[in-house]
């Protein structure tokens, strides 16, 4: 366990965090903060911020304005690759694995970017059995379904040993049997790292959150339990209730 761990210091957290593009303020003066550990679902309706948030975070954007801290460190001006080599992990909702190489291979290069040989294939054969994929090891990835690709993806992201993972719609596309799965995996990943979820699906996030954060308008509308939100009216007026509704 960290200094910063032990200390109390949030594992992450904004201050006035803004992306302005042109005219539009997609993410609005955000302050948010998590704790070492904690896995926290963001919801909201499509163009609510959310993803661009996440892109923010890791300076695939750079913000307009506001503060990243990541542990109590700055992190606002950091490179993406920088931000990687600190302990923050990034799955995007589209898969990026090569299609050509098998899954062990697609694991292994990953792996190699930052460890030694004898450490990568060490950590390659852990995630395999972590994620599922041992029996799939020799199959080439751009003939695998879409949950196992998305499966394989999140095996590279493990290979750098994050703190903290964020993971954008890991269930988009998923079969019933496939989020089922997916949410088993996470709950057994968030045993050992913090994670932030960006999902549409209410049934995975009551499965899988502790605490929600609603985003709205580029801003945060409130934060609260799922069960919580489900009876909250202005969550159900602007989210909930239009999908449960269609």
């Amino acid at each position: 366990m960290t200094d910063a761990a032990t200390n109390g210091v949030p594992i992450l957290e904004t201050h006035g965090l803004t992306m302005r593009f042109g005219g539009v303020v997609a993410v609005d003066n955000v302050d948010f903060t998590m704790s070492e550990g904690e896995l926290r679902c963001l919801i909201g309706p499509n163009g609510a911020g959310k993803s661009t948030f996440f892109k923010c975070l890791t300076h695939q954007y750079k913000a307009s304005a506001g503060r990243v801290r990541f542990r109590g460190a700055d992190i606002t001006g950091s490179h993406t690759y920088q931000i990687a080599r600190r302990g923050i992990g990034i799955k995007t909702q589209v898969p990026s694995v090569f299609d050509g190489l098998s899954v062990h291979e697609n694991i292994w290069v990953a792996a190699r970017r930052h460890h030694g040989r004898r450490e990568a294939n060490r950590i390659v054969e852990g995630i395999l059995e972590r994620l599922r994929l041992s029996a799939l090891a020799r199959r080439v990835v751009g003939q695998l379904a879409h949950g196992e690709r998305q499966r394989v993806e999140l095996g590279t992201v493990l290979t750098g040993e994050p703190e903290l993972i964020l993971l954008d719609e890991p269930t988009a596309g998923m079969t019933h049997e496939e989020v089922n799965q997916t949410t088993d995996l996470i709950r057994e990943i968030n045993k050992t790292t913090s994670m932030i979820v960006v999902e549409h699906d209410m049934q995975f996030i009551k499965a899988i959150a502790e605490r929600v954060t609603v985003f709205h308008q580029g801003a945060i509308l409130i934060e609260d339990t799922m069960a919580n939100l489900e009876q909250n009216q202005q969550v159900r007026d602007i989210y909930l209730g239009k999908q449960h509704a269609a």
